[in-house]
């Protein structure tokens, strides 16, 4: 693949990767904001805990898709994408683990968006490689 095609590639998995953490934290907060509370409640988290979860959760997925979005120590930013995802897949799990085998892949997903994350972890390493030998 040219180098061409591999920053287009690259920008879309960026890009894509941001408009789901945004999208995720403005729905987790403003749009739908029940579903989440109706999941806390399966484990008995109601109440003020229940709602610094949804605020907190909802609030770190917007930092983390514009954080994402501004290529700012975009390797850290992948390191803490997939520490997130797998607390969420971790909690979630045992809240509620018939969610692995929900038809929508609320946490089955949860692999390929890992698997994006770390692609454009090591093209941002070889873009930056790129960049230094053009120098």
């Amino acid at each position: 693949m040219n180098n061409l095609n591999q920053q287009i590639i690259h920008k879309l998995a960026k890009y894509s990767l941001s408009f789901l953490w945004i999208f995720t934290g403005l729905t987790s907060i403003y749009f739908s904001p029940e579903i989440g509370y109706d999941i806390l409640s399966n484990a008995n988290i109601t109440g003020l805990v229940a709602d610094v979860a949804i605020y907190f959760g909802g609030i770190l997925d917007i930092i983390l898709g514009l954080w994402f979005i501004t290529s700012f120590k975009t390797k850290l930013c992948c390191m803490v994408q997939i520490s997130v995802i797998t607390t969420y897949t971790v909690l979630l799990t045992f809240i509620d683990a018939s969610f692995w085998l929900h038809p929508f892949g609320p946490l089955t997903k949860n692999i390929p968006i890992i698997a994006l994350i770390g692609y454009v972890y090591v093209s941002n390493i070889n873009h930056i490689q790129s960049r230094s030998n053009q120098s």
